[in-house]
């Protein structure tokens, strides 16, 4: 479809391009998705399909932005519709939720941990994410419907959310490897293209879990055990406990329980239902920015835009700045309390002997050292987050947004709990233990998760395309450029 209906929803903007976007069904955006990685001004002079453009890179414009940054941004508020009470009558928690305001997909406990970094020829930006109150304050400004809103709302949208961290685009020494995968490198951050990389915080998400399974009834509380160390007794009672099972009077104790074994004979957390902490890794928290990636790519699609998930900057070059050395990535601050390079002792495995990529300095910032003074104070920030004034269960007014009235989603905050005290106190030992043993946290993860894939964005090279492909596989994207008015 080359037009759009005067009908459509976006007719009243007067913008050929939003009509056109608001005319195509998602229907066809599943069957027309495809990558097309040569973007406008890009040469590829050697193999099999050699070419040569003779056009000059074209960026996307602001507006073209906005959609993709609003395809990854919140869209309203989430609702809690599920029960505060079990079968049985006992209470079942009802605050697992980090966040009210929801995004444009799912997300674990709604953790919202995945932020975006875009990179075109202007710079780096971080794309911020409103949380609360002020989520809901961007929307009194900016309609809420996207069919609703002009090119004028889109780009305040955009302009409220984007922040510049760098000037320029990302560089490394090489276009290839140890810095890009195989032929990517050829074609990745081209000139005139914008890339969406994303960064998922596990810091907020890995206490938070925590707290929630630590939330179990008694006699079902997980016992968390460190599977990357062996039992480390203690005492007298674990000593004698540790020869037991040397000479087969009890069962082995094949790795060091966390809190030792007065955690395991407390009565709280069960042998019965073990929590290794090398099993749980990102607690799927990482799963959000896969799903975001492919709102992208549909967003991509129904803008006509040529789109390419593909491998992003390898680690730990990506996470670096370091300009004397031609890498211009993102500038994460290392950490680490501690420093495995013994010859003798057997190191953790990777990640917990490597420095921590923790954040950046004011910008984007992990609840872990150096930027909380322990880590009871990291936990007790997640619990201030979500119960403490303007917190996800605090403020019934932002709360209400998806429920019926304000009455409603009070009766459901008022039921809906809190960790016990029990929880709260296994979940800082936990976390203490992390940071005394491996000197960082998380150990068994990174603080910030690199799903290790970026896409990007361009008007494609259409003359490439018509030499070597299909009419089918370029046709929208070739129209585009008449109805977005492209260069």
């Amino acid at each position: 479809m080359s037009t759009t209906a005067d009908d459509s929803p976006a007719a009243g903007t007067g913008h050929k391009g939003l009509q056109d976007l608001f005319s195509y069904p998602l229907t066809s955006a599943l069957q027309d998705r495809r990558t097309r990685r040569v973007a406008q001004g890009v040469s590829l002079e050697h193999g099999a399909q050699p070419y040569k453009s003779s056009n000059q890179p074209s960026p996307l414009t602001p507006l073209e932005e906005a959609i993709l940054i609003a395809s990854t941004s919140v869209t309203g508020a989430v609702m809690h519709d599920g029960p505060t009470q079990k079968p049985d009558g006992s209470a079942e928690l009802g605050t697992m939720f980090l966040e009210v305001a929801g995004r444009a997909a799912s997300s674990a406990d709604n953790a919202q941990a995945t932020s975006f970094f875009m990179i075109n020829d202007e710079g780096v930006w971080l794309i911020e994410r409103p949380r609360g109150q002020a989520a809901v304050d961007l929307f009194t400004q900016i309609p809420p419907r996207w069919e609703d809103r002009t090119e004028d709302d889109w780009l305040s949208f955009a302009n409220a959310v984007k922040r510049k961290v760098y000037d320029g685009r990302f560089a490394f020494p090489e276009k290839q490897w140890p810095y890009f995968l195989g032929w990517n490198g050829q074609m990745t951050n081209a000139p005139g293209t914008t890339c969406f990389l994303p960064v998922v915080d596990n810091t907020r998400q890995y206490i938070n879990v925590m707290l929630i399974l630590l939330s179990e009834p008694h006699g079902k509380v997980p016992l968390f055990i460190d599977d990357w160390q062996p039992f480390r007794p203690s005492n007298a009672m674990e000593w004698a406990a540790w020869a037991a099972a040397k000479i087969g009077l009890v069962d082995p104790i094949p790795y060091q329980p966390i809190g030792g074994l007065k955690r395991a004979r407390g009565g709280f957390a069960s042998v019965d239902t073990p929590a290794p902490m090398g099993s749980i890794t990102t607690v799927r928290t990482d799963y959000e920015a896969h799903f975001l990636f492919q709102n992208l790519m549909l967003t991509g699609e129904a803008l006509r835009l040529g789109g390419w998930v593909h491998g992003a900057p390898m680690i730990p070059h990506v996470w670096e700045r370091d300009p004397a050395k031609g890498i211009l990535g993102l500038g994460f601050r290392q950490y680490s309390a501690k420093t495995f390079d013994s010859r003798w002792k057997r190191w953790p495995p990777v990640p917990a002997s490597q420095p921590n990529y923790v954040g950046i300095d004011g910008v984007l910032e992990g609840l872990c050292p150096p930027y909380v003074t322990d880590m009871d104070a990291a936990v007790d920030q997640v619990l201030e987050e979500k119960f403490g004034p303007g917190g996800t269960y605090a403020d019934a007014k932002v709360f209400a947004q998806a429920y019926k009235d304000e009455a409603t989603a009070q009766t459901y905050m008022k039921h809906a709990g809190h960790p016990p005290a029990e929880a709260i106190e296994y979940t800082k030992e936990i976390c203490r233990y992390l940071v005394e043993t491996y000197g960082r946290f998380p150990a068994h993860t990174d603080a910030f998760h690199l799903p290790g894939i970026w896409v990007q964005f361009s008007h494609p090279e259409i003359e490439y395309y018509e030499q070597y492909a299909s009419e089918r596989h370029i046709k929208r994207q070739a129209e585009g450029r008449e109805i977005w008015d492209r260069k």
